[in-house]
């Protein structure tokens, strides 16, 4: 059986009263500082530091996002054009997204190419290979400069 429910709880009762101490307004502050009105103080110029950029830092948000040659469609056209479906994974039927994780040079090349999440079946090297034979990408910009960028991109694999 179910437990019995609990009493009932009493609710407190809440009184008002009212505001009696008053607060003197008056109040003695005595600073033991000796001020002259001759102390003069020097000016501090602070000069900004100059902005030190490591050329091997690699960014994973920037200003300007990489872009591949024809932008996101010319992508897609490259995947579908490129992207040989594994034949035990079509055997077996294996259906599913893999995250590649890919390092944008300066110069628009693509290396150190990972897979973040695979479906397995052949499926991830299949992904790993058509993004490391991609043609050069338009790369990543922060203030105005190429710098290293770190992508990731799902690559898509459906049986029709």
């Amino acid at each position: 059986p179910p437990p019995p429910p609990p009493p009932p709880m009493e609710q407190p009762i809440i009184e008002e009263i009212p505001d009696e101490v008053k607060i003197e307004e008056k109040i003695d502050v005595n600073f033991d500082v000796d001020v002259k009105e001759t102390t003069v103080i020097k000016e501090v110029v602070i000069s900004e530091a100059p902005v030190v950029e490591k050329a091997d830092q690699i960014f994973d948000v920037v200003e300007t996002q990489p872009n591949p040659p024809g932008g996101m469609s010319g992508w897609n056209a490259y995947l579908s054009k490129n992207l040989k479906y594994p034949t035990q994974a079509r055997r077996m039927g294996i259906e599913g997204t893999v995250i590649v994780v890919f390092v944008i040079n300066t110069d628009g090349s693509i290396q150190d190419v990972e897979v973040l999440r695979g479906i397995g079946g052949g499926c991830d090297e299949e992904a790993v290979k058509v993004v490391q034979e991609a043609p050069k990408w338009e790369p990543g910009k922060q203030r105005g400069r190429p710098v290293r960028t770190r992508m990731r991109l799902p690559i898509r694999f459906k049986l029709s």
